[in-house]
């Protein structure tokens, strides 16, 4: 992936990790190689009014499945699903992606049938793809066929995260309850609703959509996996060491209970994805655990799924990451969004899409601009008061995309 050739951007307003600074960056031989250097016959790169930072490493993102499955039922084939996947990372700035790859008992897109074909299709497509394409194993935890892959995953030549999830114990939830607040998921005592009952039929309508069954046979499936709810701890606990003998990064997500945290915390997940409430956030903090929170949030000013802001996190100091999520132009949106709102400046906002985000996931050759690190950077046109616009992205040196208007 690397340039033989040297290259100079020269002029641009660098984000470093304590400032905003004009610079000129040499990039070789996939690396920076100087700030403020000689030229010495590199290629330059004229980058006068422009933002020079740190591409994004995005934790979390789903927005792929869009590519893989654009209307409900209808799948397209996986490999030109990735590659357009690809090519829009590089153009929103992202140059590492953990794509979440729900892993579950339902049949179709989030089967796990796909998850090998999407694993294995990225695994082939690997010298063809733009970015640095990972996956985040995003496991359903009622769904032991699951495992298997997750071995194979594990192994495989991009490490991948796995994260925790339990949506089982989210659709069986009585609605009285609000998914914010639920119990701790393998509680004895965690309110179950009626599944024979008429508002849980429509409840599964959209679900058995996206699966391509009846909605009837959705609620039966449901049903069924319930069963399975006394095997569960011994599933997590496999997977658990499976990722830890690993050393992979591994997250639990939507967490609504402190002892939530702690369980997967003591079970090596040292990342609280999109905590439910402040408490489970605060807890996270007061651990050392990274907390993540998604783009989309920071962007629109709240949560879609009306929980807690992620510009209150930040300010609060309960969130350390941003995430794509479902959207990935939301990474630089959210922190035009952030800075806009006077929550922070820029260069104190961009280690929640880059640096801390790398961090966490083990990466720690990338997310900041310093000399020895990987040149995965971005090119952003900032124009005073107007939305900002990704025009070059650098992906461990090499030119991954370019929207230059005169073509220099």
């Amino acid at each position: 992936m690397h340039n033989n050739s040297a290259v100079i951007i020269e002029g641009a307003t660098v984000v470093f990790n304590e400032r905003l600074e004009t610079a000129s960056l040499r990039i070789e031989d996939g690396r920076i190689a100087a700030i403020d250097g000689a030229r010495d016959g590199a290629d330059v790169i004229d980058g006068r009014g422009h933002l020079l930072a740190p591409a994004f490493v995005d934790i979390h993102g789903d927005a792929f499945e869009r590519q893989v499955m654009p209307r409900p039922g209808t799948m397209l084939p996986i490999p030109a699903a990735l590659l357009e996947t690809d090519r829009q990372l590089a153009a929103n700035g992202i140059a590492t992606a953990y794509h979440a790859l729900t892993l579950s008992w339902e049949p179709g897109l989030r089967s796990v049938e796909t998850g090998y074909a999407i694993v294995r299709a990225l695994d082939a497509l690997g010298p063809r793809l733009t970015v640095d394409n990972r996956v985040q194993l995003r496991w359903e935890t009622f769904c032991f066929e699951a495992i298997d892959l997750i071995r194979e995953a594990l192994a495989g030549p991009r490490r991948p995260s796995v994260a925790f999830n339990d949506h089982t114990s989210m659709v069986m939830l009585d609605p009285s309850v609000s998914l914010q607040e639920r119990p701790f998921d393998l509680d004895p005592a965690f309110p179950v609703v009626d599944p024979q009952t008429p508002g849980f039929l429509d409840k599964m309508a959209e679900r058995a959509k996206r699966a391509k069954i009846p909605a009837t046979d959705m609620v039966a499936l449901v049903a069924e996996m319930w069963t399975r709810r006394p095997q569960v701890l011994g599933a997590i606990e496999e997977v658990a060491a499976l990722g830890q003998a690993a050393g992979a990064p591994m997250l639990s997500h939507d967490d609504s209970q402190i002892e939530t945290r702690n369980f997967y915390r003591d079970r090596g997940a040292r990342i609280c994805e999109f905590p439910m409430n402040r408490r489970v956030a605060q807890a996270a903090r007061d651990a050392g655990d990274f907390i993540v929170f998604g783009a989309p949030n920071a962007t629109r000013g709240g949560s879609h799924l009306a929980s807690i802001g992620a510009a209150d996190m930040i300010r609060e100091g309960l969130c350390d990451i941003l995430a794509s999520d479902y959207y990935y132009p939301a990474m630089l949106l959210g922190l035009t969004r952030l800075k806009a709102d006077g929550v922070a400046p820029l260069h104190a906002l961009w280690p929640l899409v880059a640096g801390n985000p790398a961090r966490a996931s083990g990466l720690e050759d990338r997310g900041v601009i310093e000399v020895g690190k990987r040149a995965d950077l971005i090119l952003v046109e900032w124009p005073d008061g107007a939305a900002p616009a990704v025009r070059r992205t650098w992906v461990a040196g090499r030119q991954a995309y370019c929207a230059v208007a005169d073509g220099s």
